[in-house]
């Protein structure tokens, strides 16, 4: 018997005019915001006026809502980007370069010969000292 294996968990799913849950909810407190701010400045200004501060904050709920870069949302995105800036120095990112570098290999001479050139060391050191004890 063959189980269907699913594909691509990590991916949100889309309820409503392609929008996963978690977008429709930053939609929704973003917008709900903005409605309220609309309604209490109406009433001291006037509506156009007031109609100002509500599509700007319409239109940052909607890019944060819907941002996608290399498949970060915004939040990732932003905190990836403030440490970043704080470890500059730390690290240099590069787009398209593999964190994983090939290591260079370097000859290995025989182990005989490391031997050799330890046992020949110690010798020496050892007939050095001797020597100058007498």
């Amino acid at each position: 018997m063959q189980y269907k294996i699913p594909v691509q968990i990590e991916n949100e799913d889309k309820i409503f005019l392609n929008l996963s849950l978690r977008q429709i909810m930053i939609l929704m407190i973003g917008f709900s915001v903005a409605y309220t701010l609309f309604k209490s400045l109406e009433k001291s200004v006037w509506w156009a006026i007031a109609l100002f501060p509500t599509v700007i904050i319409g239109l940052i709920t909607f890019i944060i809502a819907v941002f996608k870069h290399t498949e970060m949302t915004f939040v990732p995105f932003l905190l990836n980007l403030i440490r970043l800036q704080l470890n500059a120095w730390l690290r240099v990112w590069s787009k398209w370069v593999e964190s994983y570098w090939r290591v260079e290999v370097w000859y290995v001479p025989p182990e005989d010969s490391i031997q050799e050139k330890m046992h020949s060391k110690v010798t020496k050191n050892i007939h050095e000292d001797i020597l100058s004890k007498i």
